[in-house]
């Protein structure tokens, strides 16, 4: 990012909650342009489950509003003195727990984070959710929706949902738990899109996000396992899906030790470093989670989640508001 020298990012162990992911681990994303032909992308996309794409946003635009939301957030102190917020470093003279990220694995039921020194940063987090640089400069960047319109064919029933993560992480945080995305997109069709969009340049240890290899037919699988074992019990599809639900950890998780959970699936995770304009497109069912934030600068990771769904068919219409605490997804 501009108007910082930066070590390298190095190449020492990726750190999740339950230790170290060795060499035999991990293996690298392989990335995709937005100028390959469409049906090398689906087949891509089909196969992995995922999709990393290079470039997709003008790095420009992401930086301006990795820009406007360490404004936003800079009477906190999170910053490092003498920085910039498009720079996004940590204050080191500031406990972590005072900025806590929101989100999948948090806090159980979408609760808020953080005690009451937090309550500053948190309440600023939330409000970032509802600024025009970020729901209408960002969200609804003409240049992701005209491929993500293009790439599914849904064309103009390509709809943006409302509802979205803007997460930071800052060093040395509680990473994001294995989990999939229709865990919290249950009251519809296992159809969206999501955009994985880090805003800003994240180091390979800087706590973006890793998938699960053939992670999408494990999530599958996983799902399809609880849902024949519910129905055979008796329950409706409406308490099954519930059951369903009530069978994940406190937080939505499968799990909070994302290389133990790699081990019994007998799969590796795909990780990668990532740049301001990058895209990971992701189906509802691949399995992701995060690293530690261990970035050798205390760059603080800022990314978001958006969600595509096709409008003329299903959807988890509880997907249409802004986010908010409590708002039971």
């Amino acid at each position: 990012m501009p108007g910082i020298e930066i070590e390298e990012p190095g190449t020492g162990p990726l750190a999740v909650n339950d230790g170290a992911l060795n060499p035999e681990d991990i293996v690298q994303l392989t990335p995709s342009y937005s100028t390959e032909p469409l049906d090398i992308l689906r087949a891509r996309y089909d196969k992995q489950g995922m999709l990393f794409l290079k470039g997709v946003l003008p790095r420009e635009d992401v930086l301006r509003a990795r820009a406007k939301y360490f404004e936003m957030m800079s009477p906190t102190g999170v910053l490092k003195e003498n920085t910039t917020p498009v720079q996004g470093i940590f204050n080191p003279n500031h406990s972590p727990d005072d900025f806590p990220g929101i989100g999948a694995g948090a806090i159980g039921m979408n609760g808020r984070p953080g005690g009451e020194n937090a309550q500053a940063f948190v309440d600023l987090a939330i409000q970032a959710h509802y600024q025009d640089w970020y729901t209408q400069d960002l969200c609804k960047h003409q240049a992701l929706l005209d491929f993500v319109a293009k790439f599914t064919g849904w064309h103009e029933h390509t709809l943006g949902l409302k509802r979205s993560l803007l997460r930071n992480n800052v060093p040395r945080t509680k990473p994001i738990g294995v989990h999939y995305d229709q865990i919290f997109l249950r009251h519809g069709e296992p159809t969206s899109v999501t955009a994985w969009v880090p805003m800003g340049d994240i180091s390979l240890t800087g706590g973006g996000l890793i998938y699960l290899e053939d992670g999408d037919a494990v999530g599958i699988e996983i799902e399809q396992n609880f849902y024949s074992k519910a129905r055979e019990c008796g329950l409706t599809e409406e308490e099954a899906k519930n059951a369903f639900n009530k069978n994940m950890m406190s937080t939505g998780l499968l799990s909070e030790n994302p290389a133990e959970f790699a081990r019994q699936h007998g799969r590796r995770w795909l990780v990668a470093a990532y740049e301001a304009g990058d895209v990971v497109l992701h189906k509802p069912h691949a399995i992701h989670a995060s690293t530690i934030n261990n970035d050798p600068n205390n760059v603080i990771r800022l990314a978001t989640d958006l969600r595509f769904v096709n409008e003329s068919k299903p959807y988890d219409e509880r997907w249409t508001s802004y986010y908010r605490f409590g708002d039971g997804v």
